[in-house]
């Protein structure tokens, strides 16, 4: 990063990576396999890796919770085994990891997502703010609303702001999170039946709205209730996709960017600067 182009200009290009995988029920399996694609990713070069929406677990939200504890069992802290885990893998790789899983701290749980510095340190977490309870997303019976804002987190390849799923059909938080320098949008997500159209413009939309790169990974396979289909994929701060989406099975998807791309369209398309805040206060009114 930060080398020149031939003409004199700078790029900061580097390889992200989505990594896709079809969950098993018990979690120790799910942190072995995503263990197996970190090390794939960033053997391929991936400078910045980021599983899909609760990665380590199966997707326990998919009915009303009937009063059992059971699936508190799947929690933990962060930090804590596999922040850790992958703490070690950056620290020996180079590479960011955001981590999406289900946290504990103290009597709450969290649907969050962990950010792993290149040097192996917890940058801290992104707790999902907004819930749904919908058939088969039944979070709200399960999740404590996040608590943490829309925290940017400036790793050693670039400033990262996380959303989580449903999140993102709340234009307040991209435009929050790209108002603070973020570069890159990541957004984990768990989707099931055939949406890739609506995902596709919505994360294109953020990105040309706040004009930041934006990586979304998907959940794959076929769980008790829903079919999860991938199709993780990259936009540019143009809207337009980088390389090829994913398809719908177990998979490392590799996108090459160059994060000047961001300057450089914040350049031409001064939106931040045109804006009106003193106008919008309706946007904090319930």
């Amino acid at each position: 990063m930060g080398e020149k182009h031939e003409g004199g200009g700078i790029i900061r290009t580097l390889r992200v990576a989505g990594i896709q995988f079809a969950a098993f029920e018990e979690k120790e399996r799910n942190v072995n396999k995503a263990r197996e694609l970190a090390t794939l990713a960033v053997e391929k070069g991936a400078a910045i890796v980021s599983f899909a929406e609760l990665c380590t677990t199966p997707w326990f939200p998919s009915r009303e919770a009937s009063g059992s504890d059971e699936h508190t069992k799947l929690a933990e802290t962060i930090p804590g085994p596999a922040t850790e885990e992958f703490s070690s893998i950056a620290k020996a790789s180079g590479a960011v990891f955001v981590l999406p899983i289900y946290e504990v701290s103290g009597d709450s749980y969290f649907n969050s997502a962990a950010v792993i510095d290149a040097d192996g340190s917890l940058l801290g977490a992104y707790r999902k703010i907004h819930l749904p309870r919908l058939p088969l997303w039944y979070e709200k019976d399960y999740f404590t609303p996040g608590n943490t804002g829309f925290p940017v987190f400036k790793t050693k390849h670039g400033v990262i702001g996380v959303q989580i799923c449903w999140d993102n059909f709340f234009p307040e938080g991209p435009r929050a999170l790209g108002l603070a320098g973020a570069e890159i949008l990541i957004t984990p997500t768990a989707s099931a039946m055939k949406t890739f159209d609506r995902w596709e413009k919505v994360i294109s939309s953020h990105a040309i709205t706040n004009l930041f790169f934006a990586l979304r990974v998907n959940r794959a396979g076929s769980e008790p209730f829903q079919d999860f289909y991938g199709e993780s994929f990259c936009v540019t701060p143009e809207g337009e996709m980088v390389g090829t989406p994913a398809g719908m099975d177990d998979s490392v998807s590799l996108f090459d960017i160059d994060l000047e791309e961001v300057a450089r369209s914040r350049k031409l398309w001064p939106y931040y600067e045109d804006r009106r805040p003193e106008t919008y206060g309706i946007l904090a009114k319930k």
